[in-house]
């Protein structure tokens, strides 16, 4: 498998200096618009006080649930883009800022444990099905980007196999109103967001939905058993 993580892999945050964390931050945000044409938008960012305290969100709450890879404005939606000109702006005003890709636009997004992800691909390359990018999160979720309008094809699929809903399974879209951290946002002081199959010329076409389901669902499902029998 091809920059494939395990389902043991852990993430350990790399060390980097203010300046070349910015400067990796803006180039995937060009890269994604440019050679994608994926609108981008900045999110929130970790800031750092004095002493050894743990980084804490731009946003300044204190339980926030995603420090530093959230939408870090109301009108996110509205300000995303796929124009250099304009995300070089917007970096030059918040450098740290995550990289934030919309869903429901050109790509959705199927989020799964990383556990069943790992099992999944692991079954979709043995059998050579076409895929596009694969991204794995530090929180140990697995983001497989798939053509927009998957909802409905996931219930549908999912019914027919006989589940009643996604949820029993740990799986979910993220589509329309909805965003995806990109490599390379960091999750607090757990780590990058990393492809495990960056995008490339080679999955420049997204795999429809539906060509995957039965397998992510037979991952998470074999995964959710396991879990039930270990606890």
């Amino acid at each position: 498998m091809k920059e494939t993580l395990g389902a043991e892999a852990t993430h350990v945050p790399r060390q980097e200096n203010p300046r070349e964390q910015s400067e990796e931050l803006l180039s995937a945000a060009l890269q994604y618009a440019e050679d994608r044409h994926w609108d981008v938008v900045p999110g929130t960012w970790l800031e750092t006080g004095e002493g050894a305290g743990a980084p804490r969100c731009s946003c300044g709450d204190t339980a926030c649930h995603a420090p530093g890879a959230h939408p870090a404005r109301r009108d996110w939606k509205a300000a995303a883009t796929a124009s250099a000109t304009t995300l070089r702006r917007m970096w030059s005003k918040h450098p740290r800022a995550a990289v934030l890709l919309p869903t429901g636009r050109a790509f959705d997004v199927v989020d799964v444990a990383e556990s069943a992800g790992c099992l999944a691909l692991a079954r979709l390359e043995r059998v050579r099905t076409e895929l596009g990018p694969v991204a794995a999160t530090p929180d140990r979720r697995m983001y497989f980007f798939v053509l927009p309008g998957a909802t409905p094809k996931v219930i549908d699929g999912l019914h027919a196999l006989g589940y009643a809903s996604s949820a029993a399974l740990d799986l979910a879209v993220r589509a329309e109103g909805d965003w995806a951290a990109a490599p390379p946002t960091r999750f607090a002081t757990s780590g990058p967001v990393q492809w495990i199959r960056r995008p490339t010329v080679s999955n420049a076409y997204l795999p429809d939905v539906a060509e995957l389901i039965s397998t992510l669902a037979y991952a998470c499902g074999r995964e959710r058993v396991g879990a039930r029998r270990s606890a």
